[in-house]
């Protein structure tokens, strides 16, 4: 057996030890993990952006065992088993790769993602535009799934020019909105039509982001996370100079930001 069929088998036993002999293990079932899956799959994200492949190697660890878990949860519910759920998800992988294992062409990743639409409508029975778009989904993500569904059947702006078009348009629209209803007090219900043209503007964001083939969870996840490196260094440069932070007016408190953004730059 080779190192790697070994190792995975070992991860086998092991999961099936914690599951008999580990309280804890024993109490789990495929709602209580699922939260601890997720987050595992938001780690690994984290550790890709930030280009730490030992970290990456980790977590990947770390998803490895979620996925081992799952499925012995259903394997106990005599549903599958892992060997099982490997095979089927090389079938799908071979079915859907006709131009690696056939005689399809699909010279360029646009082409082969329009072959796997085709192919999941063709020949695994799915209906409808928006299928399997699970709701889920964190909503910049099911926002681009659903809008990639809608550009499998050529609804969709015929550039990005378009696409940022119909961002400015949105953006205006929420400015006449806020216009009339004003800026909220802190902590109140928002006016409808500002709440519905806000949705606009996100969704319509997400489409740009869509057309520049930029993730638009993990563009906001990194961009939030720069910011609050940045605000911390701010806090850190008003402190070397003995002030508080907090006690600063917003015009001081922008012109630490801003020396902190160069340093980061």
């Amino acid at each position: 057996m080779s190192d790697l069929g070994r190792a995975l088998e070992d991860l086998q036993e092991l999961t099936e030890r914690l599951r008999r002999d580990c309280p804890w293990d024993r109490e789990q079932t495929a709602r209580t993990i699922v939260p601890h899956t997720v987050e595992e799959a938001y780690e690994v994200a984290d550790a890709a952006i930030a280009h730490d492949d030992v970290k990456l190697a980790d977590e990947l660890g770390d998803l490895l065992f979620q996925v081992y878990f799952l499925a012995l949860l259903l394997e106990e519910r005599g549903v599958t088993d892992l060997a099982a759920i490997a095979r089927v998800v090389h079938e799908k992988l071979v079915r859907r790769h006709p131009h690696v294992f056939g005689d399809a062409e699909a010279r360029t990743a646009g082409r082969v993602r329009e072959r796997w639409e085709q192919i999941k409508i063709e020949q695994e029975g799915r209906e409808g535009i928006f299928h399997h778009v699970p709701e889920s989904l964190p909503a910049l993500l099911y926002a681009r799934k659903v809008q990639r569904r809608a550009a499998a059947v050529n609804f969709e702006y015929s550039s990005v020019e378009g696409a940022l078009a119909d961002l400015e348009d949105e953006l205006r629209e929420l400015k006449e909105a806020l216009a009339v209803a004003g800026e909220p007090a802190p902590e109140t219900e928002p006016d409808p039509h500002v709440f519905e043209e806000l949705g606009d503007v996100l969704f319509a964001a997400v489409n740009v982001s869509r057309r520049l083939n930029v993730d638009p969870e993990l563009a906001l996840r990194a961009m939030s996370r720069r910011f609050v490196e940045r605000v911390e260094r701010a806090e850190q440069f008003a402190a070397a100079e003995g002030k508080t932070w907090t006690e600063l007016p917003v015009e001081e408190q922008d012109r630490y930001f801003d020396r902190a953004k160069v340093v980061s730059e």
